[in-house]
């Protein structure tokens, strides 16, 4: 069976599907997305997504195409007609196809919007989970604004191929004062030898993941005591636990940092049991 993408109004094979060289996103990385998991068939924490995508677009001036009702009809549709039961819905709204210019384009200019589902194997992420993963830490050279969801992830993807060359899963950001930000592609934790959870808090130095968000709230709901701060390289490796979170990650446990064991060195019951939560919660979603 075909993939199916939708772009600017048409549903069409993900092979034949494409924008213009002149679409601003093209050109200048002038355009937001959102990152949906899909379980079961399921959107999981949609209305959180849709509110991030509509922030997003606020802050970039950015007029979605489509009302959220017809979005939500278009990613439903996606899944059925990719017939994806375990995996993610990808949107991108961009600033739409102009002359380059680095001002923005006459307000008529209509905006871009891509969407497409993608499947992912359920028990791979579980057999992940079950080993934990790697990270690496590298300086944060990204822009003031990572909190805006834009695409313009230069820095991100060259420390994920960091990441990749070094044999490890995820690379952990680190500003100028030695704080890890977040990930890569996901956002970052530690379980302390208290047992408290520690995280950043949601400011503009972050991405405030929705996941993160649903994480904090199965925590509190289990009686976890709950950090919002930012921990250093050495407090991580100091840690009783680690993990990364995120939409196509979940809670994923973090065994090793730079080449160093966390904890024992292996996923510990914090993480797997948050882990465990959020599929229960994305079960009931569904």
């Amino acid at each position: 069976m075909s993939r199916i993408a939708y772009v600017n109004g048409r549903y069409i094979r993900h092979a034949e599907a494409g924008v213009s060289i002149d679409d601003r996103a093209f050109l200048f990385s002038d355009g937001i997305y959102e990152v949906i998991e899909v379980f079961q068939g399921a959107l999981i924490d949609e209305r959180g997504h849709l509110d991030r995508l509509a922030r997003s677009a606020g802050a970039l001036r950015l007029t979605p195409p489509l009302s959220e009702a017809a979005l939500k009809f278009v990613m439903r549709e996606l899944v059925a007609r990719n017939r994806v039961r375990h995996g993610h819905v990808y949107l991108q709204i961009t600033r739409g196809a102009a002359r380059r210019e680095h001002v923005f384009p006459s307000a008529k200019t209509p905006t871009t919007l891509v969407a497409f589902a993608q499947a992912h194997d359920p028990d791979a992420g579980e057999a992940k989970a079950r080993k934990g993963i790697a990270v690496i830490s590298v300086p944060d050279i990204r822009w003031k604004r990572p909190d805006i969801k834009t695409v313009s992830l230069l820095p991100n993807v060259l420390a994920k191929q960091q990441a990749r060359e070094a044999g490890a899963y995820e690379a952990w950001l680190v500003d100028a004062d030695g704080f890890v930000t977040e990930g890569a592609s996901s956002n970052a934790w530690i379980v302390d030898k208290q047992g408290a959870l520690i995280t950043h808090p949601a400011d503009s130095a972050i991405l405030s993941g929705i996941t993160r968000a649903r994480i904090l709230e199965i925590a509190k709901a289990k009686g976890l005591a709950l950090v919002e701060r930012a921990f250093t390289v050495a407090q991580a490796h100091d840690a009783a636990e680690a993990f990364i979170s995120g939409a196509t990650t979940l809670v994923m446990p973090v065994v090793k940092l730079d080449g160093r064991p966390i904890g024992a060195g292996a996923p510990g019951p914090v993480a797997l049991g948050l882990r465990a939560a959020f599929h229960e919660f994305a079960v009931k979603s569904g």
